[in-house]
């Protein structure tokens, strides 16, 4: 395993970080593990050298931190675990929701309780909300900070405007600074790379891409992608632009490149993205052991600036997608 710095906080993460969105109740989306089989995942993660893991409150509605806090027992000073908060939690608690004081304090408490954390190493919002003003946001994780129940706090997709914003008045207001941006980004959704991405690296901020394999897109030959269990049921899979934008090309080669070198398809997807300087380290999510350590051998993949080229050549602008 490989390691980097996170952005400015000083921790050293594993370049991969093992997302658990897969993990927690088939109740909540049919393609999710249940305890067991997510257990087995997080424990060879932890074999792997991964350190760093992923989750939110809304996965499984609360079991993905649950499943994720019982089986980092015995590894938790090693670990660095982040977790979101954002989405309603209780059709019937319109405040189990949003950024708004009152919601941050009680699910950032749920949180910690299904974690069995003490102290979560990375609070992030999970979208902007436009109800709450940000000062009050920030003031709110700030205080988190302050009180020990998070080390630091991170944001996830939104407008670039946005974001400068957080940065511009938690320098103002002397509050805790948004450390990560955890945004959408692969080979088919290059949209970051306009000015989300460059201010990132300009401020320092550590950078966590979701859905580094485009939901599955970038994972097997154009034809086959609804061939899985997720592929038929994700709908989310059709509602971003992976085909538009020069996609089908893409992954074809994606494909001509893995069958070139003798790897899959995600293990070039993965290593593209290892390849760029400003990422620190990609959210995999998988629901198997073997799909996990063919992400740990991805490390090991060398592209050339004329393979790198030759995958980014294709792409053609596409509608921004991925911050609501």
């Amino acid at each position: 395993m490989e390691y980097t710095t996170l952005g400015s906080t000083g921790m050293e993460v594993s370049r991969l970080c093992l997302g658990c969105m897969s993990f927690g109740s088939s109740d909540w989306r049919e393609w999710v593990l249940e305890a067991e089989e997510s257990k087995e995942i997080i424990e060879r993660a932890i074999d792997l050298g991964i350190n760093f893991f992923d989750t939110a409150d809304m996965y499984s509605k609360g079991e993905s931190e649950r499943i994720l806090g019982d089986a980092l027992e015995g590894h938790r000073e090693e670990s660095v675990v982040a977790t979101k908060g954002y989405f309603q939690m209780r059709e019937d608690d319109p405040n189990s929701g949003g950024l708004s004081r009152k919601a941050l304090e009680q699910e950032l408490a749920a949180s910690r309780d299904r974690l069995g954390m003490e102290t979560i190493d990375l609070y992030q919002i999970h979208r902007w909300d436009y109800d709450t003003p940000i000062e009050t946001t920030l003031k709110a994780l700030d205080d988190a900070v302050r009180r020990g129940h998070v080390r630091y706090v991170g944001a996830s997709s939104m407008w670039v405007h946005q974001f400068a914003e957080s940065l511009y008045t938690s320098d103002k207001l002397g509050l805790e600074r948004f450390v990560t941006m955890q945004n959408h980004y692969n080979l088919v959704y290059r949209e970051e790379e306009r000015e989300m991405l460059p201010l990132c690296e300009n401020e320092n901020v550590g950078v966590l891409p979701w859905s580094p394999l485009a939901r599955g897109y970038l994972t097997r030959p154009y034809e086959e992608i609804d061939a899985t269990a997720r592929g038929e049921a994700e709908e989310n899979m059709y509602e971003h632009p992976y085909r538009e934008g020069g996609g089908r090309e893409i992954n074809e080669r994606v494909a001509e490149l893995a069958a070139q070198k003798g790897v899959t398809m995600a293990q070039i997807a993965l290593a593209w993205l290892l390849h760029k300087e400003w990422i620190d380290a990609p959210i995999i999510g998988t629901t198997s052991v073997e799909h996990l350590e063919q992400a740990v051998e991805a490390l090991e993949i060398s592209l050339s600036a004329s393979d790198v080229a030759y995958l980014e050549e294709p792409y053609e602008p596409v509608p921004v997608s991925g911050h609501d």
